[in-house]
């Protein structure tokens, strides 16, 4: 039976990577897939991974009805067996309902990807929705660390490496971003909740507050 599949993980824990390989190892069995993206790092119309893998997406921007694309490439005599849809965190919820409509009634199976919560630790909206729908849902086994080296659970928006808990939900960014740009940063729970990133961490072991003191 065809499965809405939701793979949800960190930031930098490999969900892209895990597209592009269900997607290579199913074309490699004469299967042909449609690939969706949304705001990806690469830009529009891209799927990308950090190891440098890319490959090109039909852009799911707002207002994209997936059920009606796929019908109407069917009726068009197109073919699809498959579809993935990366970045999937960042589709409204009626979009998340029109893929378990294309599991349901066009009956293909959907592999969707993305992050679960965002910089504030609360749920996307797209990605509750596949919670609530999905069939399966999956936790990627690579884990991300911590700057402390104990698994990353959460996502940290940063501005010169300081952590920011307001602003708008969605903003493009990547991890490994220059100071001076809006990035993000995979952080466990504790040093989250204590808003400490890695750029202030290491500043506060630099401070000269808590230098060890030596006797003249």
């Amino acid at each position: 039976m065809p499965e809405l599949v939701f793979f949800s993980g960190t930031m930098d824990c490999g969900k892209s990577t895990l597209a592009l390989q269900i997607e290579h190892n199913r074309s490699a069995r004469g299967l042909q897939g449609m690939i969706f993206t949304r705001d990806d790092r690469a830009g529009e119309g891209k799927l990308s991974s950090r190891l440098g893998l890319v490959t090109d997406a039909v852009e799911a921007a707002e207002g994209f009805d997936f059920y009606a694309y796929l019908v109407d490439r069917f009726s068009k005599g197109g073919r699809c067996d498959y579809v993935i849809a990366d970045e999937a965190q960042f589709l409204a919820p009626e979009q998340i309902d029109q893929l378990a409509r294309v599991v349901d009634d066009l009956e293909l199976d959907v592999f969707a990807f993305g992050i679960t919560t965002d910089f504030r630790s609360k749920l996307f909206p797209g990605s509750q929705r596949l919670v609530e729908l999905a069939d399966r849902v999956e936790v990627l086994q690579v884990e991300a660390l911590c700057w402390c080296g104990a698994r990353a659970t959460h996502n940290a928006r940063t501005v010169g490496g300081v952590m920011v808990v307001e602003g708008a939900q969605v903003v493009v960014g990547d991890v490994n971003q220059s100071p001076d740009e809006v990035g993000y940063e995979v952080l466990c729970r504790r040093h989250h909740r204590r808003r400490m990133t890695a750029a202030t961490a290491k500043a506060a072991a630099l401070s000269p507050d808590v230098l060890p003191v030596t006797s003249g």
